[in-house]
């Protein structure tokens, strides 16, 4: 049962924090310390397409959510932690979750 037509951002957002921490086994890093707009590829986290491959599946089973890679702006829409949650946000009121 999916229940996130009316999620908060910031539940959101600390919700994808957490996700990426446990997806990665970044256990040395509180979800505090991940900035909502700092970039997690190359600078910030400093996270590789692996990495980003690994999010994906992972926010594809958490929010039952279909990413497309061939989307052109997958890229853009994985560059922080609020791009991530304004995505998912995004994809969840066009099914009408």
């Amino acid at each position: 049962v999916r229940v996130y037509k009316n999620v908060e951002m910031k539940e959101l957002i600390k919700e994808i924090k957490c996700l990426i921490i446990e997806t990665l086994y970044l256990e040395d890093i509180n979800p505090d310390e991940i900035e909502d707009n700092a970039p997690l590829f190359v600078e910030g986290l400093e996270l590789d397409s692996i990495d980003a491959l690994e999010i994906g599946v992972a926010l594809q089973k958490k929010y039952q959510i279909k990413l497309n890679p061939k989307d052109e702006d997958l890229k853009k829409h994985f560059y922080s932690v609020q791009t991530i949650a304004n995505y998912i946000k995004e994809m969840l009121s066009e099914e009408g979750v």
